[in-house]
C-alpha cells in the first residue's frame, strides 16, 4: 500500500508541473483478483513468478471463481485423482460470474470428470501397446512420439493422458532419454521425431537442451516437432533464452493447442512472434470440447485470431474417448457442421483438417463433409457451401473428337 500511496504522489507532483489533471494509477488487468492487486506488470510478466504462484488447490481457487461449500466437497476427490495446475495467466482470463466460461471448463476440476460411462479408457489411442521402449510410442512408419515429462503448467481437463497424472510431476530420466534416442538410431525409417509430455517446455533449459542434441545426432532424423501448450497459458516462458535453443536445433516445428478466441493474447501473440523469428514455424491443432468452442461462431473467430497471430489453423481433433473427459465430447455430425459452416465463409487457411484420432491405436483420419452427390453422362454433380448443385465436366477422351479445333498458327518469323 506505501508503494501504491507513493505513485499516487508522483502522479500528483507530475500535474502540478504540466498543467494537466492528476491520473489515476493505471489498474491492470489480473488486480481484479484480489490476492494479485499488488502484484505490478513486471512480476506479472516474469514466468517464473507465474510458475511459483500456481493456483494448485481447492482454497487457491476460491480467489479466482466462486465456489460453494457443496461444489467444493465434490471437487475435492476429484482433484485427489486428477490433480490440477493453472497459471496465474490463464487464471485471469475466466470470467468469475459465468460458471461455464470456456476457459474455466479448461482449466478447473468439474464434478463431471468423476463419470464413467462405459466407453471410455484410461488410454483410447493405446500408446502403451505402441511403446517399443518406455516413453517412446512408435505408431506410425516415419514418425516416434517421445514423452519427456510428466509436469504441465496447467493440467487441461480433457487431456488425453490423464493417466500419466497418476505417476507424479517428473521429468524423464537422461537414461530413458538414450534409450528411446537408440530405439530411433536404430529405424532408419524413422524420419520425424515428436518431443512431447506434459509438457516439454516445461522441462529446464538444460534438459531440454540435451533431449533435442540427441535428437539432432541421428543422422536419418530430419524434423523434431514439439507438442506444447506453454504459449497459450504461460506465454511468458517463451524467452530469449528458450528460443535459442530451439533455433540452435533446427529445423524445430511446434504444435500448440489454442482452443478459443479468448486464449490469444497479447503475450501469446508476442511469444508466437518470437518463436517465428527464430525460425519455428508455430502450428495449432484445437481439440474439439463441448462448452467450449462447439458452435461456427467460436471456431470462426478463433481461427481468425490465429491467423492474425501468424499462427496456422492446423489440426482439429475430435475429442479423445479418456476417462474423465466424457463431458467435452461432442458428436462427430457436429463437428463436420462447424466445418461446413466455416466452409465458404473464410478463407481455406482459415479452415484446420478434422480429424479423429481413433481408440485402438488406428491413427489419425480425415473426417469431411460430402460435397459430391452423384454422377452422370455430363460430369460429377456436387453441391457448394451455400447447398447450390453444380457439374463438373468428366475429362475429353482420348477417342472423342473436339467440338472445335484451334488451327495451328504459322511459327512467328525470327
Amino acid at each position: 500500500m506505501k508503494e501504491t500511496g507513493r505513485i499516487q504522489m508522483e502522479t500528483a507532483d507530475a500535474s502540478l508541473t504540466t498543467g494537466e489533471p492528476p491520473q489515476e494509477p493505471r489498474t491492470y488487468p489480473w488486480q481484479r483478483i484480489a490476492r494479485w492487486r499488488e502484484i505490478g506488470p513486471e512480476q506479472w510478466h516474469d514466468w517464473n513468478w507465474q510458475a511459483r504462484n500456481l493456483i494448485r488447490t481447492i482454497e487457491d481457487l476460491e480467489g479466482i471463481v466462486p465456489l460453494r461449500e457443496a461444489e467444493k466437497k465434490k471437487l475435492i476427490p476429484i482433484a485427489a485423482e486428477y490433480h490440477f495446475a493453472i497459471t496465474p495467466h490463464y487464471a485471469a482470463l475466466i470470467d468469475p460470474n459465468d460458471p461455464n466460461d470456456p476457459i474455466r471448463r479448461q482449466a478447473v476440476p468439474a464434478r463431471e470428470e468423476g463419470c464413467y460411462y462405459g466407453n471410455e479408457t484410461d488410454d483410447p489411442l493405446h500408446e502403451l501397446e505402441h511403446a517399443p521402449v518406455p516413453g517412446l510410442t512408435h505408431r506410425y512408419p516415419d514418425r516416434a512420439l517421445l514423452v519427456t515429462t510428466d509436469f504441465c503448467y496447467m493440467y487441461c481437463r480433457h487431456c488425453t493422458r490423464k493417466r500419466i497424472w497418476k505417476n507424479g510431476e517428473t521429468p524423464v530420466t537422461r537414461a530413458s532419454i538414450r534409450a528411446m534416442v537408440d530405439y530411433i538410431r536404430c529405424h532408419p525409417e524413422i524420419r520425424d521425431a515428436i518431443v512431447s509430455g506434459g509438457d516439454p517446455l516445461s522441462l529446464p533449459l538444460e534438459q531440454l537442451d540435451f533431449i533435442l542434441g540427441e535428437l539432432r545426432s541421428v543422422p536419418h532424423l530430419e524434423i523434431i516437432r514439439i507438442g506444447t501448450r506453454v504459449p497459450v497459458v504461460l506465454p511468458m516462458k517463451v524467452t530469449p533464452e528458450l528460443v535459442a535453443v530451439l533455433e540452435k536445433h533446427g529445423p524445430i516445428w511446434l504444435n500448440t493447442q489454442f482452443n478459443h478466441p479468448r486464449e490469444v493474447t497479447p503475450e501469446s501473440v508476442a511469444a508466437v512472434d518470437r518463436l517465428l523469428r527464430a525460425g519455428v514455424p508455430v502450428n495449432n491443432q484445437t481439440v474439439l470440447l463441448r462448452g467450449v468452442n462447439d458452435d461456427a461462431r467460436t471456431m470462426l473467430a478463433l481461427n481468425h485470431a490465429l491467423l492474425r497471430a501468424k499462427v496456422r489453423p492446423y489440426y482439429l481433433f475430435q475429442c479423445d474417448p479418456v476417462i474423465g473427459a466424457e463431458h467435452f465430447r461432442t458428436t462427430v455430425d457436429t463437428g463436420l457442421k462447424i466445418m461446413s459452416a466455416m466452409r465458404g465463409h473464410t478463407s481455406g487457411l482459415a479452415l484446420p483438417t478434422y480429424v479423429i484420432d481413433l481408440p485402438g491405436g488406428g491413427g489419425k483420419v480425415p473426417i469431411s463433409q460430402n460435397y459430391v452427390i452423384g454422377e452422370n453422362e455430363q460430369g460429377l454433380v456436387l453441391h457448394n457451401f451455400e447447398g447450390k448443385t453444380y457439374t463438373y465436366p468428366h475429362p475429353a477422351r482420348a477417342s472423342r473428337t473436339p467440338r472445335r479445333k484451334v488451327e495451328t498458327l504459322d511459327p512467328v518469323p525470327a
